[in-house]
């Protein structure tokens, strides 16, 4: 592991402990203590990433209680044998999806991300895999991510203008455009064709 990565670890360490005892301590110079640390946490990201201090925080140090991993869906949604990807505005390509609501459950989700981002009104039928996004995509964040794929059936709709994605379009396993690998990987979209043409499935999961 590089010095780098093992520097960002500990700071996700630190976050995750300081975040802990943000939520369990009743003493106000426990609770000082361990804001002090998620600052630290916080500079060190800051130190070894792009990101300034302010964004850090509202990424990294962003959420109270016990930490535990953000949810992200995605939607495999298939037509004549091809799959629909929606163009980000970085200009690469993803299945619809992104975090959970805290309010919704991961199907519900995945139906509204499918909305938002293809104008389309979706079923969503069966669990393709739950994965660890660290093992899976890139680059590393530094907090850990639960990824759900799901097999979904269009219902109507069609793509509306929107300020998530450019385009949404039919791609064949063998034609994938440039993929946001942060988002899906081209493994990953490979894993649903192979979900979708299979007559029975067996979750896959990390």
């Amino acid at each position: 592991m590089k010095n780098e990565d093992k520097i960002l670890n500990w700071a996700a360490e630190l976050q995750s402990l300081a975040q802990g005892g943000l939520h369990y301590s009743k003493d106000k110079f426990d609770i000082e203590r361990f804001q002090r640390i998620r600052e630290i946490a916080a500079e060190m990201v800051a130190c070894k990433t792009d990101l300034n201090f302010e964004k850090v925080q509202e990424l990294f140090c962003g959420d109270e209680g016990y930490q535990t991993p953000k949810v992200d869906t995605r939607a495999a949604i298939f037509k004549d044998e091809k799959i629909l990807l929606v163009r980000e505005n970085s200009g690469n390509w993803a299945m619809p999806g992104g975090w959970c609501d805290f309010n919704l459950s991961p199907a519900e989700n995945t139906v509204k991300e499918a909305k938002e981002e293809a104008g389309l009104d979706i079923s969503v039928d069966k669990i393709v895999a739950v994965q660890d996004r660290a093992k899976r995509n890139f680059p590393e964040y530094i907090f850990g991510v639960v990824k759900i794929f799901y097999l979904c059936t269009a219902r109507g709709g069609e793509f509306q203008k929107n300020i998530e994605t450019l385009e949404s379009k039919y791609f064949a396993e063998d034609e994938l455009p440039p993929m946001a690998n942060e988002k899906c990987t081209a493994e990953q979209v490979k894993l649903c064709f192979k979900a979708h043409r299979a007559d029975f499935w067996e979750v896959q999961f990390d």
